[in-house]
């Protein structure tokens, strides 16, 4: 289920909003304080907030701020009485996604959010593939790679972000072999790098000092097809 978080000071109308959104498939967690409602938009992931202007001695526009000023990129729905341009302008500005003005029916609300849910995947960076026919791809850029180079991206793959040692690389891939030294691990390495430089895969092999070569961004998913 979407994770919702929904702020308001008042208990009831928190409460019936979750309960609402509950119905359209939401998980709603309610927030009827300022203070944590800005901890749960800074320390947690949600899909989505409903933030209404007003709460209580504080405002909801400043929430809104604040929030976006900590980073927080999650869509937004701020709630209001108010519906003068002043103040939608005002909630747009703050950092708003959209503004509901008061009273909406669910069907409109669950509308907005899943507009708003769509567009925050459609903006969010997506991982390359890597096919079982060692090809790298994203829906605008695509390499070749051969099956040494595939190799070696998914070992990369394989250790998650953990810098992995260029004598471990080594002894998986060349060993037995019964040639050649650790210095090949380098040679394929960068043949990586030349064909990751040129394409905008969002991720890219980075050397940490004394530790090894790892993947820094959104690692590729694997096809599940079966490889050759």
């Amino acid at each position: 289920m979407t994770r919702l978080l929904i702020v308001d000071d008042d208990p009831e109308i928190t409460s019936a909003l979750a309960r609402g959104l509950g119905l359209h498939g939401y998980q709603a967690e309610t927030v009827n304080r300022y203070d944590h409602a800005l901890d749960k938009l800074r320390g947690e992931t949600f899909s989505g907030a409903i933030i209404d202007v007003m709460l209580g001695a504080d405002s909801g526009l400043d929430l809104v701020r604040r929030a976006r000023e900590s980073g927080a990129t999650l869509p937004i729905l701020m709630l209001s009485a108010l519906s003068d341009v002043e103040h939608r302008t005002a909630g747009l500005e703050a950092g708003a996604d959209d503004y509901v003005v008061k009273p909406f029916s669910f069907d409109e609300l669950v509308a907005r959010l899943r507009v708003q849910e769509r567009r925050a995947t459609s903006q969010r960076p997506q991982p390359a593939t890597l096919t079982a026919d060692r090809v790298l791809h994203t829906e605008t850029a695509r390499v070749s790679l051969t099956e040494r180079e595939d190799d070696l991206l998914r070992l990369l793959i394989a250790h998650d972000g953990t810098p992995l040692p260029r004598g471990d690389i080594f002894d998986a891939l060349w060993q037995a072999e019964g040639s050649g030294n650790e210095n090949v691990v380098d040679v394929y390495i960068g043949y990586l790098r030349k064909k990751l430089r040129d394409a905008d895969f969002c991720f890219e092999i980075k050397t940490v000092r004394n530790q090894g070569f790892v993947i820094d961004g959104l690692a590729p998913r694997l096809d599940p097809g079966n490889r050759d």
